[in-house]
């Protein structure tokens, strides 16, 4: 099977290369070879950029695949491009959309592929919204071989999973715990989530290549591990043996200072979720997620370790986190001694 990655070095694709090519994929990925370092041996690198519709026309025109994986398509336009490039050159394709799309606050507390999709908090998600409804369109009316994929919060090596933390450096959350520094998670840190590690996403996705029971489709695909904050918190710390100083801060007050976390906290992380798998276990039987946050993030510490240069704190968040922490305890103060 001819599989074609756009992208395919990112948090989620590299461990999903990594198990295609294991099973006798034989992959490409389009991409502009910025992260060598993970490309998966094996792989197939087409340099290229998919943002420049012309070259990535001209690059591409001799190709056709069985599959194609979009895994960096985040806007209608970018969908409207993929469909021109590849109507009638695949027999499969797989657009990564985003549980983040569903419907905020959810009428139910277990989400489904029939969950309504609905997000006025979070542009990131309603623009994934654009781009199923386009598809589907495309797929009603012209028979484009689709199947859309939502993942939620999947996480890395590289990855340092927390409800607040930098979006630059992700070790920052691990510098401020080190320094003795309160950790801030919005909110009373109770709400529910789920954490699922790339090398089990890559379980049921590589189930999905090919398979003509995809086509029409879609699927979430999460761990069945639940748990809070708070939790999640306290297990990053163990990881590295701290037992971390949390600060409660309501979301609220977090976004009217920084209304720019507005999306990804009332839009995402400060809902409860947990999600119904059955659809995608009943397509790829072998799949199950066997590696808990307290394993996957060890492997995460385990990565940054040797690879120090990594191993970064983002002096501006770290700045902010004080501010918001002085404001918050200034009010409680000024309250209790009017």
């Amino acid at each position: 099977m001819k599989v074609l990655f756009i992208g395919g070095t990112g948090v989620i694709s590299t461990e999903v290369s990594k198990l295609a090519i294991k099973q006798g994929v034989d992959l490409y990925l389009f991409n502009r070879n910025t992260r060598s370092d993970f490309v998966a041996e094996g792989a197939k690198v087409i340099q290229g950029d998919i943002r420049d519709e012309e070259s990535a026309a001209r690059i591409l025109k001799d190709y056709e695949f069985d599959v194609v994986v979009d895994w960096i398509a985040y806007t209608k336009e970018h969908v409207e491009q993929d469909i021109k490039l590849f109507k009638g050159r695949t027999g499969q394709f797989i657009f990564i959309s985003s549980a983040s799309a569903y419907e905020k606050p959810a009428k139910s507390y277990l989400i489904t592929e029939k969950t309504p999709l609905a997000n006025p908090y979070w542009e990131y998600s309603r623009n994934k919204i654009e781009c199923e409804n386009l598809l589907y369109e495309e797929y009603r009316k012209n028979g484009f071989p689709i199947t859309i994929v939502r993942p939620s919060h999947t996480y890395s090596v590289t990855s340092i999973p927390a409800a607040f933390n930098s979006k630059v450096y992700r070790w920052s959350i691990i510098e401020r715990m080190k320094r003795g520094k309160k950790i801030i998670v919005p909110g009373d840190g109770t709400s529910l989530w789920v954490l699922t590690h790339s090398s089990d996403f890559a379980k049921a996705f590589v189930g999905l290549l090919g398979n003509a029971k995809a086509i029409g489709e879609v699927f979430q695909i999460t761990s069945d591990e639940v748990l809070n904050w708070n939790r999640i918190t306290n297990i990053v710390g163990e990881a590295v043996g701290i037992k971390p100083e949390i600060v409660h801060i309501s979301t609220d007050f977090i976004t009217s200072c920084l209304p720019e976390y507005s999306g990804e906290l009332y839009g995402d992380k400060t809902e409860s979720v947990c999600f119904d798998n059955s659809k995608i276990k009943a397509l790829v039987p072998e799949y199950k997620a066997t590696k808990p946050f307290s394993e996957g993030i060890k492997e995460s510490i385990e990565w940054y370790l040797k690879h120090p240069e990594n191993m970064k704190l983002d002096e501006e968040w770290d700045k902010t986190c004080d501010r918001l922490i002085a404001a918050h305890e200034a009010g409680i103060n000024a309250f209790r001694n009017n």
